[in-house]
């Protein structure tokens, strides 16, 4: 057991930050929750949420009073835009006695990203996950309404990675010694294509699920309809139709932090069957 301590999750309404602060309550720490609006977040019974916005670091003194470790994200503010106040965010942070920081990579460079790699006052831990496990939801509507998915290049590997898995990495790094100066690409322990996920929902949720495979016009036509950006269109061409060698590789990193096997891709459908029965 490792003595009880009070972290700083930032982003903590988001699919990383809930699990963030759910693994630093299962581990019986102290959790402070940072949202720009405490009236509209929910979190469990033992959270103590504070208002702040990273894009005006000198507000978040107070939020940072006690605290030894920081869970960071590498956008802020309503627009979601690249931060910038990465060196001022770290130095309230080591004067306020933080020891350990994670920063969740944001997909590519970032100036956030790049303050906390050059601080050396600061143990500091990217976290560096491939594909969510949680992005299947997006599916969600079509196996409710039709029983089908619709998906280009459905011969892609992914090795998706449970959302709570980063979080329990991110919690052991925030706690314990020996993560200072690390990155840690985050997956789970099979490598899948999409019919594979699409079979194991299908046995979670008890019914058949037809694939349909569209071309890559198709499927530029349906990201538009849905109002995904061209940018956001052109990142997922790239990346599901000539995925990384990074996202299709299985790499330990959940079980070397945190002494226990990463949790499979059946074990999430099963989790979360009733969304994709419509109960949720």
């Amino acid at each position: 057991m490792t003595q009880t301590q009070r972290i700083l999750v930032t982003g903590a309404t988001g699919t990383v930050g809930r699990q963030v602060v759910a693994e630093l309550l299962d581990r019986g720490h102290e959790v402070r929750a940072l949202t720009r609006d405490a009236a509209k977040a929910s979190f469990p019974a033992g959270v103590e949420v504070v208002e702040g916005d990273l894009t005006e670091p000198d507000g978040l003194a107070t939020a940072l009073e006690g605290v030894t470790g920081l869970h960071l994200i590498t956008f802020g503010g309503a627009a979601f835009s690249p931060l910038e106040t990465g060196p001022r965010l770290l130095e309230l942070a080591r004067s306020a006695g933080v020891r350990r920081v994670t920063v969740l990579h944001g997909g590519g460079p970032t100036p956030l990203e790049d303050a906390v790699r050059a601080d050396d006052g600061v143990d500091w831990t990217v976290l560096m996950p491939v594909e969510f496990m949680a992005n299947a939801l997006e599916w969600a509507d079509g196996i409710v309404a039709a029983g089908e998915v619709r998906e280009p290049f459905v011969d892609r590997l992914s090795a998706m990675v449970h959302e709570g898995d980063i979080g329990a990495v991110a919690a052991v790094a925030l706690t314990q010694e020996g993560h200072g100066g690390q990155e840690y690409v985050i997956t789970g322990p099979e490598v899948l294509t999409v019919g594979d996920k699409v079979k194991t929902i299908a046995t979670a949720v008890g019914r058949e699920i037809t694939l349909i495979e569209l071309t890559e016009e198709q499927a530029v036509a349906q990201w538009q309809a849905a109002g995904l950006a061209e940018d956001v269109i052109g990142f997922l061409l790239m990346a599901y139709g000539d995925t990384p060698e990074v996202g299709r590789t299985v790499s330990g990193s959940v079980e070397k932090v945190t002494g226990r096997p990463a949790r499979t891709f059946t074990q999430w459908a099963a989790e979360h069957a009733d969304a994709f029965r419509g109960q949720s």
